[in-house]
């Protein structure tokens, strides 16, 4: 054998041994019948040791490569030629419609200096003692039974809380039987697109709108329709006749911040009675709002079962729970616990467990109640900085994590210069499906409220040091 092996820089020689071996056998430098090195002439050749060159070799004739012949050696075997030769060809090819699916963004990149990305709640402020306590009273012997397969729709008692705190909360009048939980408004979606659209049906989403459930439903092969939205919340009289599926977020439009007058929501859920459509009305942030009631939700306006209402906890607590919730009409619900069951059979047990406590034993809505009072002075805040702003129009907003500006020109180039200074933040444009609209969206849940000023101040430096 003529084959060169560098273990230069490599840790794991084993694998580096195994890995350019089955490379030298599958494009020819070792061809079938060729005999390999004994194991202790190749350990010293290599300067390692006899059982790391042995557990290759091990590894490749388990896997037909090489076979052994007693007193002869060990040789690459014949079945080697039926292997594929490599080629030019890059592989297996996704459909179609994943190649404009934008990949998902760096989870681990350095946090910058100033943080204004809108919907991330303050997690410095999550109830890390009571959670831990929590979930370490879940863990324990006798709650066995939270570490075996759970229930599609989600913990019964979580659902008694979730469905007692948004009757409370939100108006929302549903039983524990209408709720599944979920991982977040992504997977509502696709639940709901899975029992009720097929490829070439048609969804509508706001626009400017919350992308992940539109690529979601584009990912499915649904065609997705834009529609624009104004002052009074989405355009019902621009939804395609032909829509199956409309997402909205009536209460907190994502991401200008208005909410859907009451106007609208009932002319919406007339075109949906009459067109046969769902309504998935994403309520994701209105635990936070600081001027007068909590608008009533689409879901409370509904009398003829129209609407899947989606609620989440991850804007509250911690987007790393990954637990959310959707409360649907009786007609949807078992075939949505089918369609979790075959997708990722049910949420994590003891979170569920823990949730379930924490709201049972007040924590959740304590927390809340603090939260609001902390982001209520950083809304204040941020929307009369923002407001000093000349080439910035504030949109008006009273509830959730982030506002809205507009602008007559295109502020991209500042949102990727101030990025590169340490603040981070989104171009409305960012949101956009047809039409682009200028301005730029700041969230306030991830920056602390004595960094608002200095970090808006940042900003208008770096406005004013180009064009804006």
């Amino acid at each position: 054998m003529d084959v060169h092996i560098d273990l230069t820089g490599t840790r794991g020689h084993r694998d580096a041994i195994y890995r350019q071996l089955r490379a030298a056998i599958l494009d020819g430098r070792i061809r079938p019948g060729e005999a390999l090195p004994p194991t202790r002439e190749l350990a010293q050749r290599l300067a390692v040791s006899r059982t790391t060159v042995s557990a290759a070799y091990d590894r490749l004739t388990a896997e037909g490569f090489l076979a052994g012949r007693v007193g002869a050696g060990t040789f690459v075997t014949a079945t080697a030629l039926s292997r594929p030769a490599p080629s030019s060809v890059s592989g297996v090819r996704p459909l179609p419609e994943w190649d404009v699916v934008p990949a998902p963004p760096a989870p681990f990149a350095p946090a910058p200096e100033f943080d204004f990305r809108p919907g991330v709640p303050d997690l410095t402020r999550f109830p890390f003692d009571t959670w831990r306590r929590l979930v370490t009273q879940r863990l324990r012997a006798g709650q066995a039974d939270l570490m075996t397969y759970g229930d599609p729709q989600g913990l019964g008692s979580l659902r008694t809380e979730i469905a007692r705190h948004i009757g409370v909360s939100r108006d929302v009048r549903a039983s524990a039987a209408q709720v599944v939980v979920t991982a977040g408004a992504q997977q509502t979606t696709d639940l709901v697109g899975r029992v009720l659209l097929r490829p070439g049906d048609v969804a509508a989403v706001e626009d400017p709108g919350y992308p992940p459930p539109r690529l979601v439903l584009a990912a499915r092969g649904v065609r997705v329709a834009p529609v624009p939205v104004d002052g009074h919340g989405i355009v019902v009289s621009a939804i395609p006749d032909e829509a199956r599926l409309v997402y909205v977020t009536p209460s907190h439009q994502y991401p200008l911040g208005l909410s859907m007058s009451l106007e609208r929501r009932l002319e919406l859920l007339d075109w949906a009675e009459r067109h046969d459509a769902v309504l998935v009305e994403d309520d994701y942030d209105t635990e936070f709002r600081y001027t007068g009631r909590p608008l009533e939700p689409l879901h409370s306006l509904d009398s003829r079962g129209r609407v899947v209402y989606v609620g989440s906890f991850s804007k509250v607590l911690s987007p790393a729970l990954r637990l959310g919730f959707l409360v649907a009409p009786p007609s949807l619900v078992p075939a949505l616990v089918k369609a979790r069951y075959l997708t990722d059979w049910h949420a994590p047990n003891v979170e569920q467990a823990a949730l379930a406590a924490f709201m049972a034993e007040g924590g959740f809505a304590r927390h809340v109640r603090r939260m609001r009072k902390v982001y209520r002075e950083r809304h204040e805040l941020l929307s009369s900085l923002v407001g000093e702003f000349p080439f910035l129009s504030l949109l008006p907003s009273s509830a959730g994590l982030h506002v809205s500006a507009v602008s007559s020109s295109d502020l991209s180039p500042l949102v990727r210069r101030a990025r590169r200074h340490g603040v981070r933040l989104y171009s409305l444009g960012d949101f956009a499906v047809g039409e682009r609209r200028h301005g730029l969206v700041f969230g306030y849940g991830a920056v602390a409220t004595e960094r608002i000023g200095p970090g808006l101040a940042r900003l208008r430096e770096l406005a004013d040091g180009g064009a804006a």
